[in-house]
């Protein structure tokens, strides 16, 4: 899940070597082609597993649209209220969209130390977002009112459809759906729905290698492997925890950012990435209960060992 989120941070480095495809381009080639590559290389799954897959058309569907919806509210949103401001509401909002669906759909109840990890790591995020936005009030160019809070209006519909393919996803790998053939499905319907924008948009991704070599980066390795790795996540975790985790990705986009594009972050750029650090720390440490578990097994491990050699 986090390796997941690594490769998501690389994208917003990675469309700055393509300054002339717009943010529908970017959402519908990263997406869609990654969707439909997830679906090739999923077919065998797909097809031996097709019977379950279409007992929850319903759950099927709604990760589909989810998926179709995602990229282009998230890209536009980062191009409306800008970069900092988009992926915080984007990503930032996704983790207590999750949270609501499960509590409402699931009955599922949060654990303290969700809570805890998730709030260190919306503060981080909130932090990072204040530090660029201080640098780019500073820069040339402005933004109208009007067109930011479109941008985070957008970025609002990208954490709720983030959050229901990730819920849609986990329903169906909880319901013995592997998660190849889950994600493939999911993300192969939100591909075909994805490929018209892409048509209508994609001009300027073949009008040059370079953003050519965007287009295929951003479709093969976060979005295609991305997911994949996601996926896997998905079978072990709830989809809040894998949208929380996520928060990971706007601290690597902002590295990235000072590493290659050469931005300077201020120290509370620094903080909020600390924050999310400490957040994923919260969330991946093995519980008390685990550990408690782990224990107990291991000491009646040794005590049947014991036994069995003074048996002998």
């Amino acid at each position: 899940m986090l390796a997941a989120s690594v490769l998501w941070g690389t994208t917003g480095t990675a469309a700055t070597f393509a300054p002339e495809v717009g943010p529908l381009a970017i959402g519908a080639v990263a997406m869609g082609l990654g969707g439909l590559l997830q679906a090739v290389t999923a077919a065998p799954r797909i097809r031996g597993e097709a019977p379950s897959l279409r007992a929850r058309r319903g759950v099927v569907l709604l990760g589909a649209v989810a998926v179709a919806v995602y990229p282009l509210a998230f890209y536009s949103s980062m191009h409306l209220a800008g970069v900092a401001a988009g992926t915080v509401v984007s990503i930032g909002s996704a983790p207590l969209a999750s949270a609501l669906i499960e509590r409402v759909v699931d009955g599922r109840v949060l654990t303290r130390r969700w809570m805890f990890g998730a709030a260190m790591g919306l503060s981080g995020t909130v932090l990072l977002c204040v530090a660029e936005a201080a640098q780019d009030d500073s820069g040339p160019g402005s933004r109208s009112m009007g067109t930011t809070v479109l941008g985070v209006g957008l970025g609002l519909v990208a954490g709720l459809t983030y959050a229901l393919y990730s819920w849609a996803a986990h329903r169906l790998i909880s319901g013995g759906v592997s998660s190849g053939a889950a994600m493939g499905t999911v993300f192969g319907l939100g591909g075909l729905l994805l490929l018209p924008v892409l048509l209508a948009t994609g001009a300027p991704l073949v009008s040059s290698w370079s953003n050519a070599g965007v287009g295929v980066y951003m479709a093969l390795v976060p979005m295609f492997i991305g997911y994949v790795l996601f996926g896997r996540g998905l079978a072990h975790v709830p989809a809040s925890t894998a949208t929380t985790l996520s928060l990971l990705e706007p601290a690597v986009a902002a590295v990235l950012a000072v590493l290659v594009v050469g931005e300077r972050l201020p120290w509370l750029g620094w903080a909020g990435i600390a924050l999310v650090v400490g957040c994923l720390a919260v969330l991946t440490a093995p519980g008390r209960t685990v550990v408690r578990q782990q224990t107990i097994v291991t000491r009646h491990r040794t005590e049947a060992e014991g036994h069995l050699a003074r048996d002998r």
